[in-house]
């Protein structure tokens, strides 16, 4: 009986590894694009959603990622922002700007790691973040990055919940970038895609 157990128990971790494995390697492939790719841009559309207002606001703006650790959202002409220099990041709201880093603030390390690990084409290893989850819906790859805290009060204090990105397996273009807070999220769609 022990023997049967024991070898259900390997059988189970030998499944869940290769099926990581499997997860790990549809994302590299899904974003080798970008490894030549020195500056990407798009079009993009924000969504804003609260719980207690009936309609989203909606506005326009445009993605720009360059080597090594740059992206920049830029939304209704620079009144809202989301960039990110490496290990800084500044969100610029109705024109009211508020900065971090993830060295500060640990909800984005792996934020920080994920954009970085795309822009690399792939580069890397994502193993180690425990609060990412990468799944395959389709043709897409969808990153889901969940920030853990220590104690109640730092998870009372963090600003998202989650982070959601999807990326298209066959174009290498993400789709979208959802950020999740209490009471409603913010999602970015992108289109237009250009590689230079």
């Amino acid at each position: 009986m022990k023997r049967l157990l024991l070898s259900l128990l390997f059988i189970n971790y030998y499944l869940l590894f290769t099926f990581c494995v499997a997860q790990n390697t549809d994302l590299q492939k899904a974003v080798t694009r970008y490894k030549k790719a020195a500056v990407v841009t798009a079009a993009a559309t924000k969504t804003s959603h609260k719980d207690a207002i009936a309609k989203d606001v909606v506005t326009k703006g445009t993605l720009t990622m360059k080597k090594p650790a740059d992206v920049g959202i830029t939304i209704d002409g620079g009144k809202d922002q989301l960039l990110m220099h490496g290990s800084e990041f500044t969100m610029v709201v109705k024109g009211k700007s508020h900065k971090t880093s993830s060295d500060r603030n640990p909800q984005f390390a792996t934020f920080q790691a994920v954009f970085e690990y795309i822009l690399k084409g792939g580069d890397g290893d994502l193993s180690k973040y425990s609060d990412l989850a990468i799944t395959r819906q389709g043709n897409n790859i969808v990153l889901t990055i969940t920030p853990q805290a220590d104690t109640k009060k730092a998870q009372r204090r963090m600003i998202f919940s989650s982070f959601v990105l999807t990326i298209d397996s066959r174009t290498s273009e993400i789709k979208s970038l959802r950020m999740n807070e209490r009471g409603g999220y913010t999602e970015y769609t992108f289109t237009g895609y250009k590689f230079s």
